[in-house]
Protein backbone atom coordinates (compact mmCIF):
# COMPACT_ATOMS: atom_id res chain seq x y z
CA UNK A 1 0.00 0.00 0.00
CA UNK A 2 1.67 3.35 -1.01
CA UNK A 3 -0.23 6.16 0.89
CA UNK A 4 0.78 9.81 -0.09
CA UNK A 5 1.81 11.07 3.40
CA UNK A 6 2.12 14.76 2.81
CA UNK A 7 -1.61 15.11 2.18
CA UNK A 8 -2.76 13.02 4.44
CA UNK A 9 -0.57 14.87 6.97
CA UNK A 10 -2.19 18.34 5.93
CA UNK A 11 -5.44 17.15 6.44
CA UNK A 12 -5.09 15.79 10.10
CA UNK A 13 -3.31 18.99 10.93
CA UNK A 14 -6.38 21.13 9.29
CA UNK A 15 -8.72 19.57 11.30
CA UNK A 16 -6.96 19.76 14.56
CA UNK A 17 -6.16 23.52 13.42
CA UNK A 18 -10.26 23.63 13.41
CA UNK A 19 -10.05 22.12 16.71
CA UNK A 20 -12.13 18.79 14.89
CA UNK A 21 -11.01 15.44 15.93
CA UNK A 22 -7.98 13.53 13.65
CA UNK A 23 -10.22 10.56 12.88
CA UNK A 24 -8.89 9.83 9.57
CA UNK A 25 -8.38 6.43 8.95
CA UNK A 26 -5.70 4.54 6.52
CA UNK A 27 -7.34 1.70 4.35
CA UNK A 28 -5.87 -1.15 3.01
CA UNK A 29 -6.95 -0.69 -0.27
CA UNK A 30 -8.04 2.04 -2.64
CA UNK A 31 -11.31 3.99 -1.67
CA UNK A 32 -11.34 6.39 -5.03
CA UNK A 33 -15.19 6.19 -5.61
CA UNK A 34 -17.84 6.77 -3.27
CA UNK A 35 -19.04 3.45 -4.01
CA UNK A 36 -15.60 1.58 -2.39
CA UNK A 37 -15.66 3.77 -0.18
CA UNK A 38 -19.01 2.60 1.26
CA UNK A 39 -17.70 -0.90 0.80
CA UNK A 40 -14.63 -0.50 2.74
CA UNK A 41 -16.15 1.28 5.53
CA UNK A 42 -19.70 -0.37 5.92
CA UNK A 43 -22.05 2.45 5.40
CA UNK A 44 -24.35 3.73 3.00
CA UNK A 45 -22.74 5.14 -0.27
CA UNK A 46 -24.81 8.80 0.20
CA UNK A 47 -22.81 9.26 3.81
CA UNK A 48 -19.56 9.42 1.71
CA UNK A 49 -19.09 13.13 1.26
CA UNK A 50 -17.25 13.68 -2.16
CA UNK A 51 -15.31 16.92 -2.61
CA UNK A 52 -15.42 17.86 -6.15
CA UNK A 53 -13.39 20.59 -7.36
CA UNK A 54 -14.94 22.94 -10.22
CA UNK A 55 -13.54 25.69 -12.29
CA UNK A 56 -15.95 28.87 -11.88
CA UNK A 57 -14.15 31.73 -14.24
CA UNK A 58 -10.81 30.03 -13.35
CA UNK A 59 -11.21 29.94 -9.55
CA UNK A 60 -11.44 27.17 -7.64
CA UNK A 61 -14.81 26.04 -6.17
CA UNK A 62 -15.36 22.95 -4.08
CA UNK A 63 -18.86 20.92 -4.26
CA UNK A 64 -18.85 18.66 -0.70
CA UNK A 65 -21.63 16.09 -2.05
CA UNK A 66 -23.42 13.12 -1.23
CA UNK A 67 -21.69 10.37 -3.03
CA UNK A 68 -25.29 9.12 -3.80
CA UNK A 69 -26.00 12.77 -5.89
CA UNK A 70 -24.74 14.15 -9.27
CA UNK A 71 -24.73 17.36 -8.81
CA UNK A 72 -26.74 19.57 -11.04
CA UNK A 73 -23.68 22.78 -11.73
CA UNK A 74 -26.27 24.47 -13.51
CA UNK A 75 -28.62 24.41 -10.73
CA UNK A 76 -25.45 26.00 -8.53
CA UNK A 77 -24.57 28.13 -10.46
CA UNK A 78 -27.88 29.80 -10.65
CA UNK A 79 -28.30 29.29 -6.46
CA UNK A 80 -24.95 31.54 -6.56
CA UNK A 81 -26.02 33.99 -9.07
CA UNK A 82 -22.49 33.00 -10.97
CA UNK A 83 -21.52 32.31 -14.41
CA UNK A 84 -20.51 29.20 -15.80
CA UNK A 85 -19.27 25.90 -13.41
CA UNK A 86 -17.14 23.26 -14.97
CA UNK A 87 -15.09 19.87 -14.17
CA UNK A 88 -11.93 20.61 -12.95
CA UNK A 89 -8.96 18.97 -14.62
CA UNK A 90 -6.69 16.85 -12.65
CA UNK A 91 -3.80 19.76 -12.65
CA UNK A 92 -6.35 22.23 -11.88
CA UNK A 93 -7.30 20.44 -8.57
CA UNK A 94 -3.57 19.43 -8.01
CA UNK A 95 -2.81 23.11 -8.11
CA UNK A 96 -5.77 24.35 -5.64
CA UNK A 97 -6.09 21.54 -3.26
CA UNK A 98 -2.24 19.90 -3.12
CA UNK A 99 -4.49 16.43 -3.58
CA UNK A 100 -4.66 14.11 -6.23
CA UNK A 101 -8.57 13.52 -7.66
CA UNK A 102 -10.53 10.40 -6.11
CA UNK A 103 -8.80 11.80 -2.35
CA UNK A 104 -9.59 15.08 -2.46
CA UNK A 105 -10.65 16.06 0.93
CA UNK A 106 -12.82 19.22 2.06
CA UNK A 107 -9.85 20.52 3.84
CA UNK A 108 -5.81 20.98 4.13
CA UNK A 109 -5.52 22.76 0.89
CA UNK A 110 -2.88 25.40 0.54
CA UNK A 111 -5.31 28.08 0.69
CA UNK A 112 -9.04 28.33 1.22
CA UNK A 113 -11.29 27.12 -1.23
CA UNK A 114 -15.00 28.47 -1.74
CA UNK A 115 -16.88 25.81 -0.28
CA UNK A 116 -20.54 24.22 -0.68
CA UNK A 117 -22.13 21.75 1.03
CA UNK A 118 -24.84 19.34 0.19
CA UNK A 119 -27.96 19.67 2.42
CA UNK A 120 -28.83 16.23 1.58
CA UNK A 121 -25.61 14.90 3.57
CA UNK A 122 -27.21 16.59 7.00
CA UNK A 123 -29.79 12.94 7.40
CA UNK A 124 -26.72 10.86 8.15
CA UNK A 125 -25.28 10.99 11.73
CA UNK A 126 -21.72 10.19 10.41
CA UNK A 127 -19.99 11.70 7.32
CA UNK A 128 -17.23 10.03 5.74
CA UNK A 129 -14.58 12.74 3.62
CA UNK A 130 -11.67 11.94 1.86
CA UNK A 131 -8.79 12.66 3.40
CA UNK A 132 -6.24 13.56 1.05
CA UNK A 133 -5.59 10.03 -0.78
CA UNK A 134 -7.13 6.99 -2.36
CA UNK A 135 -6.49 5.18 1.04
CA UNK A 136 -7.66 8.08 3.53
CA UNK A 137 -10.64 8.58 4.70
CA UNK A 138 -12.14 10.75 8.27
CA UNK A 139 -15.29 10.57 9.70
CA UNK A 140 -17.48 13.90 10.75
CA UNK A 141 -20.59 15.18 11.69
CA UNK A 142 -22.56 17.78 9.47
CA UNK A 143 -22.66 20.87 11.35
CA UNK A 144 -18.63 20.36 11.92
CA UNK A 145 -18.13 19.80 8.72
CA UNK A 146 -19.61 22.91 7.69
CA UNK A 147 -18.34 24.62 10.80
CA UNK A 148 -14.44 23.40 9.77
CA UNK A 149 -14.73 23.96 5.60
CA UNK A 150 -17.08 27.51 6.08
CA UNK A 151 -19.49 25.75 3.49
CA UNK A 152 -22.28 27.18 2.13
CA UNK A 153 -25.13 25.30 2.80
CA UNK A 154 -27.64 24.39 -0.76
CA UNK A 155 -28.96 21.46 -2.38
CA UNK A 156 -26.61 20.66 -5.24
CA UNK A 157 -29.18 18.74 -6.99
Amino acid sequence: MLVTLEPVANVRSALVAAGAADTVRILATEVPTAAAAASALGCAVAAVTNSLVFDLNGAPLLILASGAAKVDVVLVAARLGTGRIRRATPGFVLEHTGQAIGGVAPLGHPARIRTILDSSLAGHPVLWAGAGDHHAMFSIGYRELQRITGAEEMPVR
